[in-house]
């Protein structure tokens, strides 16, 4: 009996006909063949995702650049601003250190206020007119 068994084991490993213990048994063939198909759809579905993150961060990189643009632009016109009120506190300082120069300053703005006063009176009195 042991050389039936050892014949049979010796044809099903040469035939690998796929039974054992009455039931199928998958060649080795197809389970290579399996095995490479899921590692190929694992390599391209690997790919697919390295080029999305590679897409995404060179969007990333270029809204990056666009901002710091806009922040160098912003930051040297806060400069140039600033340069401008340095300029006119300087001005302001100026004006009032001399007498004559706020009198002046006082002189305009009375103008101002009266003006203003009277733009008002008129105002108040064209709106009662039409009432």
């Amino acid at each position: 009996m042991s050389y039936r068994r050892e014949h049979r084991n010796s044809r099903t490993a040469l035939f690998d006909d796929g039974l054992e213990e009455g039931g199928l048994r998958p060649s080795s063939s197809f389970s290579h063949e399996t095995d490479d198909h899921d590692n190929d759809k694992a390599v391209h579905t690997l790919q697919d995702r390295v080029l999305f993150l590679k897409r995404l961060t060179g969007d990333i990189h270029e809204e990056v650049e666009s901002q710091n643009h806009l922040l160098d632009r912003m930051g040297n016109n806060m400069d140039t601003s600033r340069g401008i009120m340095s300029g006119t506190m300087d001005r302001f300082k100026m004006v009032f250190e001399k007498k004559s120069s706020r009198r002046t300053c006082a002189l305009a703005g009375f103008f101002i206020l009266s003006f203003l006063i009277l733009y008002y009176l008129i105002r108040v009195l064209v709106y009662l007119k039409q009432g």
